[in-house]
């Protein structure tokens, strides 16, 4: 792979799979391109709840907007510029506050294939 520069109007955002709630996902860099992350970025919209057990080592830094993890350890809150990290096997319940947030996100292994997608 070379060095690469994305933005968010690159992005093509799919609903995250296996999800009925209104959060997008979309991949820049992911097994298809050969690297050994996921990058991508994600949408969530307000008032929006995400809740599963990570598959992956998940790195989630926030672009706009506001969020919550939460885990049976307590609540994180971030807004732009923070970042969250989600370690594999953990459970957590992310949700959206006021408009909602994009995030950007770095995934070890792959997501996908560690879902089964």
């Amino acid at each position: 792979m070379k060095v690469q520069k994305f933005s968010l109007s690159e992005v093509n955002l799919i609903r995250s799979p296996g999800q009925d709630a209104d959060i997008y996902v979309g991949n820049l860099v992911d097994e298809t391109s050969g690297g050994p992350v996921s990058i991508g970025y994600g949408k969530y919209a307000a008032g929006q709840t995400l809740t599963e057990t990570m598959a992956v080592d998940d790195t989630m830094i926030v672009l706009e907007g506001r969020l919550s993890v939460s885990t049976r350890d307590g609540t994180v809150t971030a807004g732009p510029g923070d970042i969250v990290y989600m370690p594999k096997g953990q459970a957590v319940t992310i949700t959206t506050e006021g408009e909602g947030a994009v995030t950007a996100f770095v995934t070890y292994p792959h997501w996908a294939e560690a879902r089964g997608d």
